[in-house]
């Protein structure tokens, strides 16, 4: 009998020509992944006219010190349902932490410690996440849909959001144009 192997703390890169055209140059930073299911937030796609100071303004929480910066889409699951991926030199109770990808905050004081300059050094901000149920994501995993890559803080929180697919693959050693060329997707 084999031990399974969990992917925690890794990013889910959409593969060229993935089964879900929703999902298209995804990156997923995966804070969880065990026998009950996975949770992921995606970084590689930006979110059309919402803005870290949108959000604020919505919360009515004063912007203070933190600088406006787009909002990421962090998946089709509870679109409206906010996370904030961010270094390690903060966090809080309930933070989710993910060796390779820092700290995963979800509530409002995350968002009140930005703004008032006492959160975190490093953060993006995303709504929304993706799941997976009990061996959902190991089905998709075997039918050509993800692949597994080290997760970076470096990737995560210097590269912006329309490189990181490209820059993740590159950290891997693979140049996806190619990987598109003999999938047939290119």
């Amino acid at each position: 009998m084999t031990e399974a192997s969990y992917l925690s703390g890794r990013f889910l890169l959409a593969m060229p020509g993935m089964f879900d055209p929703n999902f298209t140059k995804s990156v997923i930073a995966l804070y969880v992944h065990d026998e009950n299911g996975a949770f992921g937030v995606g970084v590689g796609h930006l979110r059309s006219g919402i803005t870290f100071h949108s959000i604020l303004k919505e919360l009515k929480i004063d912007p203070g010190v933190a600088p406006d910066c787009p909002v990421h889409h962090g998946g089709p699951v509870q679109p409206g349902a906010g996370f904030v991926l961010h270094s390690l030199d903060w966090r809080e109770p309930n933070t989710l932490v993910a060796e390779g990808l820092g700290g995963l905050s979800s509530t409002v004081d995350a968002l009140r410690a930005i703004a008032e300059g006492r959160g975190p050094k490093r953060w993006i901000v995303a709504l929304g996440y993706a799941g997976w149920g009990a061996g959902q994501l190991d089905g998709e995993m075997r039918h050509h849909g993800w692949y597994s890559a080290e997760g970076s803080e470096s990737i995560l929180f210097d590269q912006p959001a329309e490189q990181r697919w490209q820059a993740v693959w590159e950290a891997e050693g693979i140049d996806p144009s190619l990987l598109a060329a003999q999938t047939g997707n290119a």
